[in-house]
């Protein structure tokens, strides 16, 4: 069984969700995971950014907009009048619902079943679409398998459980669609996997399963060997490691979310990104092998800050780094990179929503310098330890370019370069011309 995922944009518009029919429609067996439509997401988090104010006055106009959209989205969609009616219906259903919300106090937990009416919607529009043009499918809601655990990791164990319970009702049926992002937590409340966790539950569904492929279907042709938004001429890689898509999609490249690719990775299972606009593109294949090649791509990461702690304490001392990494411990904040000397250490991260906290608590060990507007550049190839000549076309590349940090021997497959933010565009230019062209 295949597991076929399709982003925001590919069910953005009523034309597009019905491009999807052919995609899916060819008798194999499938699970078809659908984000909501593009747009539909900040629009829910504006609602509940003002209901968290207290604008419920706002918050209700807000909803109303974005329930006038999806009845237009309706109008498009369906061919017959029965069939717009109870597309009508179902968006009045889903939208009175959040209004329920404007009256009275607002919590963490009610802006997460708000949150989730994106993906309710799309899959439900989606359903009833086929339902019209007499295909059989299941809607299979994913609050009914996928479920995180008390510190918001998914429970690998009760997901293969319950999804296999599911399916064991469906054997005879070839299409089951359900939501992507969306699930459970510990305690039974609707929570999410976070932003881009559409491309999570693909990966999380296809692991549970055992599936022969998981197909992420976006707008884009699969990986590049540089972001097009950037650079001209930029070119499909086709075939990547896992280790090599894991280190692009943490370091910036936006068509994969970071942890979709750990759950294939422990099954062994297939990774295919492909494009809903020229479905016969092979795309990008992720798998556990991969061709060896010096430079393979680049990939930017924008928001990072740079924490700088000078101390003769650090000198010949043993336990100065345990010291250090508790405090980003203490606050959960992971760390991307880090270089050390005999008497500083350079750490960098991409969430500052503590990093007041965390550089006054540093300041107990020693001088701290904070920089922030900073930007990751990732380079991925064969970067072995065991390999000579590695690296001199990056640094001839960057020699207009200052560099703050360098990451290099942490993994066989990247090299990480620190650099402000305002440099990134130029940065990205000089190492396509030097290593791809």
């Amino acid at each position: 069984m295949k597991i076929m995922k399709f982003g925001g944009t590919s069910v953005g518009n009523p034309d597009r969700m019905k491009a999807l029919i052919s995609l899916i429609n060819d008798g194999e067996k499938k699970i078809v995971v659908l984000s909501a439509m593009a747009g539909t997401t900040n629009s829910l988090v504006e609602i509940a950014d003002l209901l968290h104010a207290g604008d419920a006055s706002a918050a209700t106009e807000r909803n109303n907009i974005l329930r006038s959209k999806y009845h237009q989205v309706v109008d498009e969609l369906f061919a017959t009048g029965n069939f717009k009616k109870s597309g009508h219906d179902l968006i009045d259903s889903h939208f009175e619902y959040i209004r329920n919300f404007t009256s009275g106090s607002f919590t963490k937990l009610q802006e997460k079943s708000i949150l989730a009416q994106g993906e309710l919607l799309s899959t439900s529009l989606f359903h009833l679409l086929l339902h019209e043009r007499n295909i059989k499918a299941v809607l299979l809601p994913a609050l009914s398998f996928m479920r995180i655990d008390k510190d918001g990791e998914p429970d690998s164990f009760y997901i293969e459980e319950n999804i296999e319970r599911e399916l064991k009702n469906y054997q005879s049926e070839n299409i089951i669609i359900t939501q992507g992002f969306i699930c459970r937590n510990a305690h039974g409340e609707i929570d999410n996997l976070k932003r881009g966790g559409s491309d999570f539950t693909a990966s999380l569904i296809g692991a549970a399963i055992n599936a022969s492929e998981i197909q992420i279907w976006t707008d884009i042709n699969g990986f590049h060997n540089n972001d097009p938004r950037f650079v001209e001429n930029t070119k499909v890689i086709r075939e990547l490691s896992f280790d090599e898509a894991a280190e692009l999609a943490y370091f910036g490249a936006k068509i994969l979310h970071p942890s979709s690719v750990n759950p294939a990775r422990e099954k062994n299972i297939p990774v295919r990104l492909k494009n809903t606009m020229e479905p016969d593109d092979q795309g990008t294949l992720i798998t556990s092998s991969s061709i060896l090649q010096d430079y393979k791509a680049v990939a930017a990461k924008d928001g990072i800050s740079v924490l700088r702690i000078r101390s003769d304490r650090m000198l010949m001392a043993y336990g100065f780094l345990r010291k250090v990494f508790e405090i980003f411990e203490a606050y959960r904040t992971p760390i991307d990179m880090i270089t050390t000397s005999e008497v500083a250490v350079s750490i960098t991260i991409d969430n500052s929503d503590f990093i007041k906290q965390i550089a006054k608590d540093l300041k107990e060990l020693g001088t701290v310098e904070v920089e922030e507007n900073q930007t990751i550049v990732c380079v991925v190839g064969d970067f072995r330890t065991e390999k000579t000549g590695s690296a001199p076309e990056i640094f001839e590349a960057l020699n207009t370019i200052p560099l703050k940090m360098i990451s290099y021997g942490g993994s066989p497959n990247s090299l990480s370069l620190l650099i402000d933010s305002s440099n990134k565009k130029e940065a990205l230019r000089l190492l396509s011309k030097h290593l791809f062209n």
